[in-house]
């Protein structure tokens, strides 16, 4: 039996209010989104692209041998962003991976292993990725998800879940790692909805899915990434890649 048509794609724009130019900002001499590129190549998906809205992306994309798709300047979400990609594509995607352009070191292990739950697991329309966490934080930058005895999450939430009640028994906390994966008719029907009320309060959009009846499994990790937001971030992703590099 054939395996399912697997697409990485990764949304990238320039515009960013803490970032301008984010998805091009040098790191260890390449473009952040040429590292992200070559981690998502290294995987056993079939085909990787950059979904952008920027002629200098494309460019910079297609500079360093990548495939680029131009897309419209309107989506509200790089989740709109990568479904318009796709739908441009002559492939027939099946199984489509959003990996965010501002995760340089994510491990190519951890895609590889969201690939293999989707083509494993056909009755699965969508999955995601969440790690162990200490608790304390209540960074609202920090997503926690939570999620039942079959591992399909129950929520997602910037506060700190489950709550730690005076008295009641301690529960593991973990913190979601904002990697996707999609049945094409998932990602269709996920687009075409509008956002709910979970949604527009938390600001955390995989709440759609969830308010709509989409569920989302959880494939845990203890692999770690760094997550780049601004231009102190960049220093630490540097400085990681850097230590990875020479330990290599």
């Amino acid at each position: 039996m054939a395996k399912d048509f697997v697409v990485i794609a990764i949304p990238a724009r320039f515009a960013s209010s803490r970032f301008p130019g984010k998805p091009l900002a040098q790191l260890c001499g390449k473009p952040m989104i040429q590292h992200v590129y070559e981690k998502a190549a290294a995987s056993s998906a079939d085909l990787v692209l950059v979904a952008t809205d920027d002629e200098r992306i494309r460019q910079a994309v297609e500079q360093f041998g990548g495939r680029a798709v131009m897309t419209s300047e309107s989506h509200p979400s790089g989740t709109d962003r990568i479904a318009e990609a796709v739908r441009l594509l002559d492939e027939n995607a099946e199984i489509i991976i959003n990996v965010q352009g501002d995760e340089p070191l994510i491990p190519t292990a951890v895609i590889d292993e969201l690939i293999d739950t989707m083509r494993n697991h056909p009755e699965i329309e969508m999955a995601t990725v969440a790690v162990p966490r200490e608790r304390g934080s209540m960074d609202e930058d920090n997503v926690k998800v939570v999620f039942g005895a079959d591992r399909f999450a129950l929520y997602f939430s910037r506060a700190e879940i489950p709550f730690a009640r005076k008295g009641g028994t301690p529960a593991p906390t973990y913190l979601h790692w904002g990697i996707y994966a999609y049945r094409r008719a998932a990602l269709e029907r996920f687009v075409a909805l509008p956002p709910g009320v979970l949604e527009n309060s938390e600001k955390l959009e995989q709440l759609r899915a969830l308010e709509n009846g989409i569920r989302i499994y959880v494939q845990l990790s203890n692999l770690t990434s760094i997550g780049v937001d601004t231009p102190a971030d960049l220093e630490e992703a540097e400085k990681k890649l850097r230590e990875e590099n020479a330990t290599a």
